[in-house]
Protein backbone atom coordinates (compact mmCIF):
# COMPACT_ATOMS: atom_id res chain seq x y z
CA UNK A 1 0.00 0.00 0.00
CA UNK A 2 1.59 3.28 -0.75
CA UNK A 3 2.24 5.89 1.44
CA UNK A 4 -0.76 8.87 0.57
CA UNK A 5 -3.09 5.89 0.48
CA UNK A 6 -2.37 4.59 4.12
CA UNK A 7 -2.34 8.41 5.33
CA UNK A 8 -5.79 8.74 4.01
CA UNK A 9 -6.75 5.62 5.69
CA UNK A 10 -4.58 6.50 8.85
CA UNK A 11 -6.86 10.23 8.60
CA UNK A 12 -10.20 8.43 8.51
CA UNK A 13 -9.66 5.90 11.79
CA UNK A 14 -8.39 9.14 13.65
CA UNK A 15 -11.60 10.73 12.41
CA UNK A 16 -13.77 7.88 12.84
CA UNK A 17 -12.68 8.08 16.72
CA UNK A 18 -15.18 10.76 17.17
CA UNK A 19 -15.08 14.29 17.97
CA UNK A 20 -13.84 17.33 16.04
CA UNK A 21 -9.91 16.78 15.50
CA UNK A 22 -8.53 19.90 14.53
CA UNK A 23 -6.33 20.55 11.40
CA UNK A 24 -2.96 21.20 13.33
CA UNK A 25 -3.08 18.08 15.10
CA UNK A 26 -4.12 16.03 12.04
CA UNK A 27 -0.78 17.19 10.38
CA UNK A 28 1.20 16.12 13.46
CA UNK A 29 -0.54 12.53 13.40
CA UNK A 30 0.50 12.07 9.80
CA UNK A 31 3.24 13.40 9.31
CA UNK A 32 2.79 15.93 7.10
CA UNK A 33 1.85 19.80 6.14
CA UNK A 34 -1.47 20.96 6.96
CA UNK A 35 -2.15 21.47 2.72
CA UNK A 36 -1.88 18.18 2.70
CA UNK A 37 -3.82 17.18 5.07
CA UNK A 38 -7.09 18.94 3.27
CA UNK A 39 -5.99 17.50 0.25
CA UNK A 40 -6.23 13.77 2.04
CA UNK A 41 -9.70 15.34 3.22
CA UNK A 42 -10.98 16.01 -0.18
CA UNK A 43 -9.68 12.60 -1.56
CA UNK A 44 -12.41 11.34 1.63
CA UNK A 45 -15.11 13.52 0.24
CA UNK A 46 -14.11 12.20 -3.39
CA UNK A 47 -15.13 8.68 -1.64
CA UNK A 48 -17.93 9.43 -0.07
CA UNK A 49 -17.08 9.60 3.66
CA UNK A 50 -19.08 12.36 4.63
CA UNK A 51 -16.42 14.68 6.49
CA UNK A 52 -17.51 18.25 7.68
CA UNK A 53 -15.63 21.27 7.98
CA UNK A 54 -15.76 22.96 11.80
CA UNK A 55 -15.25 26.61 11.77
CA UNK A 56 -13.98 28.79 15.13
CA UNK A 57 -10.86 28.74 17.16
CA UNK A 58 -11.51 24.93 17.64
CA UNK A 59 -12.68 24.27 14.31
CA UNK A 60 -11.42 21.61 12.35
CA UNK A 61 -12.64 18.15 10.64
CA UNK A 62 -15.15 15.34 12.00
CA UNK A 63 -17.09 12.66 10.54
CA UNK A 64 -20.53 13.66 9.85
CA UNK A 65 -23.16 11.51 12.51
CA UNK A 66 -24.53 8.27 11.88
CA UNK A 67 -21.70 8.15 9.20
CA UNK A 68 -21.25 3.98 8.99
CA UNK A 69 -17.72 2.29 8.52
CA UNK A 70 -16.90 1.47 5.45
CA UNK A 71 -15.30 -2.16 4.43
CA UNK A 72 -12.78 -3.39 7.25
CA UNK A 73 -9.20 -2.83 6.73
CA UNK A 74 -7.52 -4.65 9.45
CA UNK A 75 -3.87 -5.50 10.47
CA UNK A 76 -3.10 -9.14 11.75
CA UNK A 77 -3.11 -7.58 15.05
CA UNK A 78 -6.13 -5.80 15.19
CA UNK A 79 -8.07 -9.10 13.25
CA UNK A 80 -6.80 -11.49 15.50
CA UNK A 81 -8.12 -9.26 18.56
CA UNK A 82 -11.80 -8.34 16.90
CA UNK A 83 -12.37 -12.59 16.08
CA UNK A 84 -10.61 -13.63 19.22
CA UNK A 85 -12.80 -10.84 21.29
CA UNK A 86 -16.38 -12.11 19.72
CA UNK A 87 -15.50 -15.82 20.31
CA UNK A 88 -14.34 -15.15 23.70
CA UNK A 89 -17.57 -12.77 23.91
CA UNK A 90 -19.71 -15.63 23.18
CA UNK A 91 -18.49 -18.51 24.96
CA UNK A 92 -18.31 -16.26 28.50
CA UNK A 93 -21.48 -15.20 28.03
CA UNK A 94 -21.26 -11.94 27.43
CA UNK A 95 -23.13 -11.64 23.97
CA UNK A 96 -26.98 -10.57 23.33
CA UNK A 97 -29.70 -12.84 23.17
CA UNK A 98 -29.81 -12.03 19.45
CA UNK A 99 -28.99 -15.61 18.32
CA UNK A 100 -26.07 -15.90 16.08
CA UNK A 101 -25.37 -11.93 16.12
CA UNK A 102 -21.63 -12.81 17.94
CA UNK A 103 -21.40 -15.49 14.95
CA UNK A 104 -22.32 -13.39 12.03
CA UNK A 105 -20.01 -10.59 12.85
CA UNK A 106 -17.04 -12.82 13.11
CA UNK A 107 -18.53 -14.38 9.36
CA UNK A 108 -18.21 -10.74 7.98
CA UNK A 109 -14.89 -10.00 8.95
CA UNK A 110 -13.57 -12.87 8.06
CA UNK A 111 -14.88 -12.52 4.46
CA UNK A 112 -13.37 -9.40 3.69
CA UNK A 113 -9.91 -10.66 5.18
CA UNK A 114 -7.67 -11.20 2.73
CA UNK A 115 -6.80 -15.18 2.12
CA UNK A 116 -3.58 -15.09 3.68
CA UNK A 117 -4.59 -13.80 6.95
CA UNK A 118 -7.77 -15.64 7.04
CA UNK A 119 -5.92 -18.93 6.82
CA UNK A 120 -3.55 -18.20 9.98
CA UNK A 121 -6.72 -16.48 12.01
CA UNK A 122 -8.64 -20.22 10.96
CA UNK A 123 -5.81 -22.05 12.50
CA UNK A 124 -5.58 -19.95 15.91
CA UNK A 125 -9.23 -20.41 16.57
CA UNK A 126 -9.24 -23.89 15.69
CA UNK A 127 -6.16 -24.45 17.88
CA UNK A 128 -7.30 -22.44 21.05
CA UNK A 129 -8.84 -23.75 23.59
CA UNK A 130 -11.78 -22.05 26.23
CA UNK A 131 -12.40 -23.08 29.34
CA UNK A 132 -16.31 -23.78 29.74
CA UNK A 133 -17.66 -20.80 31.98
CA UNK A 134 -18.56 -21.42 35.66
CA UNK A 135 -22.38 -21.80 34.69
CA UNK A 136 -24.20 -22.03 31.81
CA UNK A 137 -24.66 -18.45 30.47
CA UNK A 138 -27.94 -16.15 30.29
CA UNK A 139 -27.77 -13.82 27.55
CA UNK A 140 -29.75 -10.80 27.61
CA UNK A 141 -32.47 -9.40 25.16
CA UNK A 142 -30.31 -6.73 23.53
CA UNK A 143 -32.58 -3.89 23.12
CA UNK A 144 -33.16 -4.40 27.14
CA UNK A 145 -29.34 -4.44 27.50
CA UNK A 146 -29.05 -1.09 25.68
CA UNK A 147 -32.18 0.33 27.40
CA UNK A 148 -30.26 -0.14 30.64
CA UNK A 149 -27.49 0.97 29.79
CA UNK A 150 -28.54 4.55 28.29
CA UNK A 151 -30.31 4.80 31.52
CA UNK A 152 -27.34 4.06 33.62
CA UNK A 153 -25.55 6.50 31.82
CA UNK A 154 -28.54 9.42 32.35
CA UNK A 155 -29.52 8.89 35.40
CA UNK A 156 -32.76 8.45 33.86
CA UNK A 157 -35.54 5.73 36.07
CA UNK A 158 -36.76 3.02 34.12
CA UNK A 159 -39.98 0.74 33.83
CA UNK A 160 -39.39 -2.99 33.66
CA UNK A 161 -41.45 -5.83 33.43
CA UNK A 162 -39.55 -8.86 35.41
CA UNK A 163 -39.80 -12.39 35.79
CA UNK A 164 -38.63 -13.82 38.95
CA UNK A 165 -37.14 -17.36 39.71
CA UNK A 166 -40.40 -18.67 41.28
CA UNK A 167 -42.67 -17.29 37.70
CA UNK A 168 -43.78 -14.48 39.38
CA UNK A 169 -44.34 -11.28 36.90
CA UNK A 170 -44.14 -7.57 38.03
CA UNK A 171 -43.83 -4.49 36.68
CA UNK A 172 -42.14 -2.14 38.63
CA UNK A 173 -39.93 1.17 38.77
CA UNK A 174 -35.79 0.74 38.84
CA UNK A 175 -33.13 3.19 39.11
CA UNK A 176 -30.39 1.97 38.06
CA UNK A 177 -27.08 2.74 39.16
CA UNK A 178 -25.00 -0.17 37.05
CA UNK A 179 -24.29 -2.78 34.75
CA UNK A 180 -22.67 -5.92 35.90
CA UNK A 181 -21.55 -8.86 33.89
CA UNK A 182 -20.83 -11.47 36.28
CA UNK A 183 -20.31 -15.67 35.74
CA UNK A 184 -22.09 -15.71 32.22
CA UNK A 185 -24.81 -13.41 33.43
CA UNK A 186 -25.64 -9.95 33.54
CA UNK A 187 -27.18 -8.15 36.38
CA UNK A 188 -28.92 -4.33 36.79
CA UNK A 189 -28.14 -2.83 40.27
CA UNK A 190 -30.36 -0.19 41.68
CA UNK A 191 -33.03 1.37 44.00
CA UNK A 192 -36.71 0.60 43.62
CA UNK A 193 -38.12 4.16 44.62
CA UNK A 194 -41.70 2.57 45.63
CA UNK A 195 -39.84 0.70 48.36
CA UNK A 196 -36.44 2.44 49.15
CA UNK A 197 -34.78 -0.29 48.73
CA UNK A 198 -31.82 -1.45 46.86
CA UNK A 199 -32.38 -4.32 44.37
CA UNK A 200 -30.46 -6.15 41.59
CA UNK A 201 -31.89 -7.70 38.49
CA UNK A 202 -31.16 -10.51 36.03
CA UNK A 203 -31.19 -9.24 32.91
CA UNK A 204 -32.45 -12.65 30.70
CA UNK A 205 -35.52 -12.10 33.28
CA UNK A 206 -36.23 -8.81 32.12
CA UNK A 207 -38.83 -8.58 29.03
CA UNK A 208 -38.68 -4.97 28.57
CA UNK A 209 -37.04 -1.69 29.70
CA UNK A 210 -38.64 1.19 28.94
CA UNK A 211 -36.86 4.96 30.32
CA UNK A 212 -39.29 7.28 32.31
CA UNK A 213 -39.27 10.91 32.59
CA UNK A 214 -37.23 12.91 34.45
CA UNK A 215 -33.85 11.84 36.28
CA UNK A 216 -32.48 10.52 39.74
CA UNK A 217 -28.86 11.57 41.51
CA UNK A 218 -27.08 8.16 42.21
CA UNK A 219 -24.85 7.62 45.27
CA UNK A 220 -21.69 9.21 45.62
CA UNK A 221 -18.68 6.48 45.16
CA UNK A 222 -21.03 3.31 44.34
CA UNK A 223 -19.05 0.35 43.18
CA UNK A 224 -22.13 -1.66 41.14
CA UNK A 225 -19.68 -5.08 40.72
CA UNK A 226 -19.37 -4.94 44.75
CA UNK A 227 -23.27 -4.23 45.47
CA UNK A 228 -23.73 -7.64 42.83
CA UNK A 229 -21.41 -9.86 44.34
CA UNK A 230 -22.22 -9.18 48.19
CA UNK A 231 -26.16 -9.06 47.23
CA UNK A 232 -25.40 -12.95 45.61
CA UNK A 233 -23.54 -13.65 48.69
CA UNK A 234 -26.53 -12.82 51.17
CA UNK A 235 -28.91 -14.10 48.97
CA UNK A 236 -31.41 -16.36 50.68
CA UNK A 237 -30.99 -20.26 50.18
CA UNK A 238 -31.74 -23.22 52.15
CA UNK A 239 -28.17 -23.38 54.32
CA UNK A 240 -26.32 -20.49 56.03
CA UNK A 241 -22.76 -21.53 56.37
CA UNK A 242 -20.36 -20.18 58.87
CA UNK A 243 -16.78 -20.91 58.98
CA UNK A 244 -13.40 -20.26 60.33
CA UNK A 245 -10.44 -20.40 58.28
CA UNK A 246 -6.82 -20.21 59.36
CA UNK A 247 -6.07 -18.35 55.99
CA UNK A 248 -5.76 -15.13 54.54
CA UNK A 249 -8.82 -13.87 52.77
CA UNK A 250 -6.68 -13.91 49.38
CA UNK A 251 -5.99 -17.26 50.23
CA UNK A 252 -10.00 -18.40 50.30
CA UNK A 253 -10.82 -16.25 47.96
CA UNK A 254 -9.03 -18.80 45.17
CA UNK A 255 -11.66 -21.51 46.12
CA UNK A 256 -14.55 -19.35 47.56
CA UNK A 257 -14.29 -16.11 45.17
CA UNK A 258 -16.96 -12.72 46.19
CA UNK A 259 -20.32 -13.78 45.14
CA UNK A 260 -20.33 -17.24 46.78
CA UNK A 261 -18.90 -16.17 50.22
CA UNK A 262 -18.14 -13.06 52.80
CA UNK A 263 -14.69 -13.50 53.82
CA UNK A 264 -13.72 -11.00 56.84
CA UNK A 265 -10.11 -10.20 58.08
CA UNK A 266 -8.06 -12.24 59.68
CA UNK A 267 -8.05 -11.76 63.41
CA UNK A 268 -4.97 -11.79 65.45
CA UNK A 269 -3.99 -15.74 65.11
CA UNK A 270 -4.73 -15.56 61.39
CA UNK A 271 -8.22 -17.03 61.41
CA UNK A 272 -10.65 -15.43 58.92
CA UNK A 273 -14.57 -15.83 59.57
CA UNK A 274 -16.23 -16.90 56.01
CA UNK A 275 -20.09 -16.84 56.11
CA UNK A 276 -22.06 -18.36 52.60
CA UNK A 277 -25.87 -19.13 51.93
CA UNK A 278 -25.83 -21.98 49.42
CA UNK A 279 -28.88 -24.61 48.39
CA UNK A 280 -26.69 -27.78 48.83
CA UNK A 281 -23.50 -28.71 50.84
CA UNK A 282 -22.55 -31.87 49.53
CA UNK A 283 -20.19 -29.46 47.32
CA UNK A 284 -18.30 -27.83 50.33
CA UNK A 285 -16.01 -30.77 51.74
CA UNK A 286 -13.77 -30.81 48.67
CA UNK A 287 -13.53 -27.15 48.42
CA UNK A 288 -12.81 -26.67 51.71
CA UNK A 289 -10.15 -29.88 51.18
CA UNK A 290 -8.86 -28.54 48.34
CA UNK A 291 -7.64 -25.20 50.46
CA UNK A 292 -5.49 -27.10 52.68
CA UNK A 293 -5.60 -24.84 55.51
CA UNK A 294 -6.47 -25.67 59.02
CA UNK A 295 -10.90 -24.93 59.42
CA UNK A 296 -13.38 -24.81 62.12
CA UNK A 297 -17.17 -25.73 61.25
CA UNK A 298 -19.79 -23.18 63.20
CA UNK A 299 -22.87 -24.26 61.63
CA UNK A 300 -24.41 -26.44 59.98
CA UNK A 301 -24.04 -29.47 61.72
CA UNK A 302 -25.08 -31.20 58.39
CA UNK A 303 -21.74 -29.52 56.91
CA UNK A 304 -19.57 -31.20 59.30
CA UNK A 305 -20.74 -34.87 59.60
CA UNK A 306 -20.74 -34.50 55.47
CA UNK A 307 -16.57 -33.56 55.60
CA UNK A 308 -15.79 -36.62 57.77
CA UNK A 309 -17.78 -39.05 55.88
CA UNK A 310 -15.90 -37.38 52.67
CA UNK A 311 -12.80 -37.48 54.48
CA UNK A 312 -13.18 -41.40 55.22
CA UNK A 313 -14.28 -42.11 51.00
CA UNK A 314 -10.54 -40.41 50.39
CA UNK A 315 -9.21 -42.68 53.56
CA UNK A 316 -10.11 -45.77 52.14
CA UNK A 317 -10.12 -45.56 48.44
CA UNK A 318 -6.22 -44.67 49.11
CA UNK A 319 -6.13 -47.52 51.40
CA UNK A 320 -8.14 -49.74 48.47
CA UNK A 321 -5.37 -48.38 46.38
CA UNK A 322 -2.94 -49.49 48.46
CA UNK A 323 -3.84 -52.55 48.77
CA UNK A 324 -4.34 -53.33 44.80
CA UNK A 325 -0.19 -52.36 44.81
CA UNK A 326 0.92 -53.73 47.64
CA UNK A 327 0.88 -57.19 45.70
CA UNK A 328 4.25 -56.38 44.00
CA UNK A 329 7.11 -57.90 45.44
CA UNK A 330 8.56 -56.04 48.75
CA UNK A 331 5.67 -53.82 49.15
CA UNK A 332 3.31 -53.24 52.13
CA UNK A 333 -0.07 -52.38 51.78
CA UNK A 334 -0.52 -48.63 53.26
CA UNK A 335 2.91 -47.95 51.91
CA UNK A 336 1.34 -45.40 48.91
CA UNK A 337 -1.32 -44.02 50.93
CA UNK A 338 -1.76 -40.32 49.67
CA UNK A 339 -0.82 -37.89 52.33
CA UNK A 340 -3.60 -35.36 51.41
CA UNK A 341 -6.20 -37.59 53.06
CA UNK A 342 -4.23 -37.69 56.34
CA UNK A 343 -4.17 -33.78 56.22
CA UNK A 344 -7.71 -33.81 55.63
CA UNK A 345 -8.17 -36.23 58.98
CA UNK A 346 -5.92 -33.88 60.89
CA UNK A 347 -8.32 -30.55 59.80
CA UNK A 348 -10.42 -28.91 62.61
CA UNK A 349 -13.99 -30.36 62.23
CA UNK A 350 -16.41 -29.39 64.37
CA UNK A 351 -20.07 -27.89 64.80
CA UNK A 352 -20.01 -25.16 67.70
Amino acid sequence: MSRPIARVLTLLELLQAGGTRTVAELADRLGVDERTVRRYVDHLIDLDVPVESVRGRYGGYRLSPGYRMPPLMLNDDEALAVLLGLVAGRRAGLMTATGTASETAAAKIRRVLPERLGRRLDAVLEAVAFTTPPREPAPPDSTVLLAIADAVRHHRPLSIRYTAADGRRSERTLHPYGLVAHSGRWYVTGVDPAISEDRTFRLDRIADARPLPGAFDPPAGLDPAERVLTGLATAPYRYEVTLRVQATAEQIRTRLPAGVAIVAEPDAEHWSRVELRVERLDWLPAVLASLDRPFVIERPDELSDLVVEFADRLVRSARAGAAALSQRPGERAGEREVPFCLRLLGMQVRAK
